[in-house]
């Protein structure tokens, strides 16, 4: 049975994971970098990705929800600064578009494709190809890891 609504699972972030169940039914996924150019300022990043979700919208269908990993703990202010960044442009475009949004903390995704809570990175992606996808690299991985929790979890069905 093919969803009514695609739905959109989103490791935030300059090198953003992302992986989408578009109507059709077929998962697609991969890592895209939004970082601005050398002669670009700050908020380029921010419009290339508003400009990605509106591309993925119209590539799949609009989304009954969007999933985004949601951390709680940042290895650095600027880390944190980037992802507050890209949360309220999520945020604001799915208001705008009516899409419900749901943020899933770290652990939780984990627990869901490797038994535990703190899992390693090449856990999550040994544990993300054992379920038959070829992620790039751990953002993809951790976008594939969520989007595997919202369908088990029926989410925007």
């Amino acid at each position: 049975m093919l969803p009514p609504r695609a739905i959109l699972a989103l490791d935030l972030g300059s090198r953003c994971g992302w992986a989408v169940l578009p109507r059709s039914g077929r998962i697609a996924s991969g890592v895209t970098e939004f970082r601005p150019g050398r002669f670009e300022g700050a908020g380029m990043a921010f419009l290339r990705f508003e400009r990605f979700l509106a591309d993925a919208s119209e590539a799949s269908g609009p989304f009954s929800v969007v999933v985004f990993e949601e951390v709680r703990a940042h290895a650095g202010t600027l880390a944190a600064q980037v992802y507050g960044g890209f949360l309220a442009h999520l945020t604001a475009w799915c208001e705008r578009h009516a899409a419900p949004y749901l943020g899933v903390p770290v652990a939780t995704i984990k627990r869901h494709v490797t038994g535990k809570g703190n899992a390693s990175k090449e856990e999550v992606i040994a544990a993300i190809r054992a379920r038959g996808h070829s992620p790039a690299d751990g953002n993809e991985a951790d976008a594939l890891a969520l989007l595997d929790w919202a369908i088990a979890n029926r989410i925007g069905a």
